[in-house]
């Protein structure tokens, strides 16, 4: 190299002294593109700082401005050039910035101001000449590339203390805590409200808490909303100017996405207050005003407000989900479907309010000391949940110090007035008495009662007197449904008697039918028969009556001939009836003659060929006497049955002389035949 520059004409010594002249004595300083440097003044005629670190006026200190891209020409006799690269905060990322030098912090300050015109820290004059303060800044970086003099700003990212003349142990460890403290809080990242936990929609909200500006007022809790101009506590300098006060805000977070400086503001993320479907949600505040009281002046049990006032609100939250800040007030969830309760230790709904109700133990008239478990349905009308919770606080405590004592005591009442088995066996009535007069207890709470259901009474396992009566009435029980099903079964067989019948009827109906038909038909002939009967009646008579005219013509013509005859005949047989002793006698001795007279001409014997005769006839032998025995046992019998005394037939008769021939003539001709 020697021999090369010795050629060239150029000495070892020369190239030393051009070397110390131009980067020495010149100071030749190339900076890159991707650069910058601080310039530190060793010394300066103006002198040296005092209580500053960047001098303003060319004194002796750290330069305002920064050295860009380029050829620069700074003697290392006056100056100490500081070169780094350009500070970069990637996409997704939050940088903060500690001043070193500016005015100090206010009391009331925790963060240095926002200064407009120092161009997001890159101009470290107008910091300083506008009233820029020492200490953790309002502002941040956000992503982008930025030239910071890192002797007046220190920049702390997520992996770094970005710094230079940083040697003081106390400043480091307070620059190392800052840093923790902002990656505890999440503060290199923005606060994000959308999507958390891989959800697509986010039940979540941000609950802010501001750590700058001036206290909130004696008294309260939480800070006021100060609008929305501070663009969500991202532009802390407008959210102080507009009277925002360090604190819980009463404004919260919703979803999206949020640059917020965490240390002059951290965020606690909380779901948002979801009313469910069967449910209201009363709202008591925390927060507001004195508020005027809504409830009436014959209300006693406490105040109803409206919106922005403390107390309860008098209108409550419809189902939904809502973005309430639970700093300022709680949402009590009122059901206003319907609400059982039970007093029952081994159930328990799933709304938890009968998780310390047990059974009712009762004494009963008779002596009998069981337990009743109970349940009660009942109702609260959603304008009346505010009332409730008002003067309740909760449904717990409505239940367990008002409900549970005032049901209790009715049914021990009740319980007093009757025995176990009235009890049991008039439950339905207790029922229905029980839900008239407890509801109107029960609207004096502002709850509408629904209904009331009484259990069975239950005792120790140990006591078997109550299982005894209840066997008993089980044992009745079934011997009526016994009753009941033999009525049962004797109506089934009627019914299938009567099935059996129709069956059967149904099975001849055609036989019925061919009846019925033939009966009209049987009808019509003899229709028919009758018509042509009549008309041959009415020929016959036609012709009897012409007859009856011939024999009539024809009988007088004779009646005129034989009426002397006749004449004769009857005076003949008006005396023998005188002649018989009446005109019965006479008819009854023709009848048995004439029945003699039918006996012997008749070809079929009817007695022995020898007969026993009673006596003998003239001639001593029977042969020409009166008649066998036969004949007169006939005759005998013949007048027993026509109801004639023998006594009269052994009178005799008066008969004159005058009618003695005529008599003893007839008794010649009955001889004869």
């Amino acid at each position: 190299m020697e021999e090369w520059l010795t050629l060239a004409g150029i000495s070892v010594g020369t190239i030393v002294l051009l070397y110390l002249f131009i980067f020495k004595i010149l100071g030749l300083r190339v900076i890159n593109s991707n650069e910058v440097a601080v310039v530190e003044k060793w010394w300066s005629l103006k002198g040296s700082l005092k209580d500053s670190i960047i001098a303003l006026n060319g004194e002796a200190g750290y330069a305002p401005g920064l050295l860009r891209g380029g050829i620069h020409f700074k003697s290392v006799l006056m100056y100490k050039i500081h070169k780094y690269p350009l500070i970069t905060i990637p996409q997704g990322q939050i940088a903060y910035l500690f001043a070193r030098d500016g005015a100090p912090l206010s009391p009331v300050q925790t963060l240095g101001r926002i200064v407009p015109e120092a161009n997001n820290f890159q101009d470290v004059s107008g910091f300083l000449k506008n009233g820029g303060q020492r200490g953790p800044q309002r502002g941040i970086l956000r992503e982008g590339t930025y030239a910071i003099n890192l002797a007046q700003f220190i920049v702390i990212t997520p992996s770094a203390i970005k710094s230079i003349s940083s040697n003081l142990k106390q400043e480091r460890n307070e620059l190392v805590s800052m840093q923790k403290t902002l990656a505890e809080r999440e503060g290199f990242s923005p606060v994000v409200i959308m999507g958390r936990g891989g959800n697509e929609s986010s039940d979540m909200m941000g609950i802010v808490t501001v750590h700058d500006g001036t206290p909130i007022s004696q008294g309260e809790i939480i800070a006021p909303d100060v609008g929305e101009e501070h663009a969500s506590f991202q532009d802390p300098e407008k959210f102080l100017e507009l009277g925002g006060r360090r604190g819980k805000q009463i404004q919260i977070l919703t979803d999206g996405t949020y640059y917020i400086n965490r240390l002059f503001a951290t965020v606690e993320f909380r779901p948002k207050t979801v009313v469910p479907i069967g449910f209201v949600g009363v709202v008591v505040s925390f927060f507001g005003s004195e508020g005027v009281d809504t409830s009436g002046e014959n209300y006693k049990h406490g105040e109803l407000v409206s919106v922005g006032s403390k107390g309860v609100l008098e209108k409550p939250l419809m189902p939904g989900k809502y973005a309430f800040n639970t700093d300022a007030g709680k949402v009590v969830l009122v059901p206003t479907t319907n609400i059982i309760l039970k007093w029952n230790k081994t159930e328990t709904g799933d709304h938890k309010y009968d998780e310390n109700l047990t059974e009712v133990d009762i004494i009963t008239k008779d002596a009998f000391e069981p337990s009743l478990p109970l349940s009660v349905v009942m109702h609260i009308d959603y304008k009346q949940a505010p009332w409730v919770i008002q003067r309740f606080g909760d449904i717990g405590m409505l239940v367990n110090q008002s409900l549970d004592p005032l049901v209790s005591a009715y049914f021990k009442d009740v319980a007093q007035t009757k025995t176990l088995i009235e009890l049991i066996q008039e439950r339905s009535a207790i029922r229905e008495r029980a839900v008239l007069e407890m509801k109107e207890k029960f609207e004096k709470y502002n709850l509408q009662l629904e209904e009331v259901l009484i259990g069975t009474p239950k005792t120790t396992v140990a006591d078997t007197q109550i299982e005894n009566i209840l066997m008993q009435l089980r044992e009745r029980q079934i011997a009526e449904e016994k009753k009941v099903t033999y009525q049962k079964q004797q109506s089934a067989a009627e019914s299938e008697k009567s099935l059996r019948e129709a069956q059967a009827v149904a099975e001849q109906q055609s036989f019925l039918t061919k009846s019925k038909i033939q009966i009209e038909i049987e009808g019509n002939n003899g229709a028919a028969l009758a018509s042509r009967a009549e008309q041959e009646s009415n020929q016959i008579i036609a012709l009897a009556k012409a007859n009856a005219s011939k024999i009539k013509l024809e009988g007088e013509a004779e009646a005129s001939k034989e009426s002397n005859v006749g004449l004769a005949k009857a005076q003949a047989i008006e005396a023998q009836v005188k002649a018989y002793g009446g005109a019965e006698y006479r008819v009854i001795q023709e009848i048995t003659d004439k029945l003699a007279d039918a006996v012997k001409n008749a070809t079929v014997d009817i007695v022995p060929k020898t007969v026993v005769q009673m006596g003998s006839g003239e001639n001593g032998n029977g042969a020409g006497g009166t008649g066998t025995v036969m004949d007169t046992l006939l005759k005998f019998i013949t007048l027993d049955k026509l109801g004639v005394s023998l006594q009269h037939m052994d009178e005799p008769s008066a008969v004159t002389s005058e009618e003695e021939p005529l008599v003893k003539s007839e008794q010649a001709e009955e001889k004869t035949v």
